[in-house]
């Protein structure tokens, strides 16, 4: 079906369509992809010819899933629709992530807290303002790079993340950085760094040293929240980011 889409949309982009109506999903829900296809095909028969194959591409597209996705654009709607854990019940909104979607630095971390479900954007509360301070001294805006977390909604209290919801959520990070494909990904904490590797690293152990994921460079380094509690380890951060502008060629 992947490979059918892709037809789809690089006919319509011939015939000049730049959007896609995806609001088919609800009325299809629970069809399968040809069902869908099919009741369209019988509902816009009336329409041109190339306003029905756009239909059947939007509802091809919604009934996929996000390892079908090829850009950040059509895997936001899954992610904003997601059930597939506990967290779904208690969130007011999905952080789904935001930056530079083609940025050769992507900063992974672990969940959102209070601000960042209230207003679905990563990192805005006080951990965020550091954070910002960090890509600042790098030389860097956060138009430059891309931010995200390994849970897309806050669990209660900002407890830890459970296994299950790691998992659950594991094939939206995992597609970011595919779609992405940064250069460098500097994972900020421990679950940030175990959920993406799929790997139980201990964060004191590893961070300052570089790792592999899928032929990225990866550099594990501290949350920016353990840095307000903890200052003293600001040097060590720092000695990180600089190993990464060095990676990345910006001069320090």
């Amino acid at each position: 079906m992947h490979d059918d889409v892709l037809r789809e949309l690089a006919y319509l982009r011939e015939l000049g369509f730049t959007h896609l109506d995806l609001t088919p999903k609800a009325a299809f829900a629970g069809q399968g992809h040809h069902g869908a296809a099919a009741t369209l095909e019988e509902t816009v028969d009336d329409r041109p010819a190339a306003e029905a194959e756009a239909r059947i591409a939007a509802a091809a597209i919604t009934s996929g899933s996000p390892a079908t996705c090829v850009t950040l654009g059509e895997l936001r709607p899954f992610a904003l629709d997601c059930t597939a854990c506990r967290l779904a019940a208690t969130r007011k909104n999905v952080v789904f992530g935001a930056g530079n979607e083609n940025a050769d630095l992507m900063f992974v971390g672990e969940a959102p807290g209070h601000d960042e479900d209230v207003q679905g954007e990563p990192f805005v509360g006080r951990a965020g303002q550091l954070l910002t301070d960090i890509i600042k001294a790098m030389k860097l805006t956060r138009d430059d790079v891309y931010i995200a977390n390994v849970i897309k909604c806050r669990p209660p209290e900002n407890r830890n993340p459970e296994p299950d919801e790691l998992e659950a959520c594991r094939p939206y990070i995992r597609k970011q950085v595919e779609l992405i494909r940064p250069k460098v990904i500097v994972t900020l904490g421990r679950f940030s760094l175990q959920s993406l590797t799929g790997r139980s690293y201990a964060i004191t152990a590893v961070r300052g040293n570089w790792l592999d994921y899928e032929g990225v460079r990866l550099m594990p380094t501290y949350h920016p929240a353990y840095l307000l509690r903890n200052p003293t380890a600001k040097k060590d951060v720092w000695s990180d980011m600089k190993k990464v502008m060095g990676e990345l060629g910006i001069a320090f």
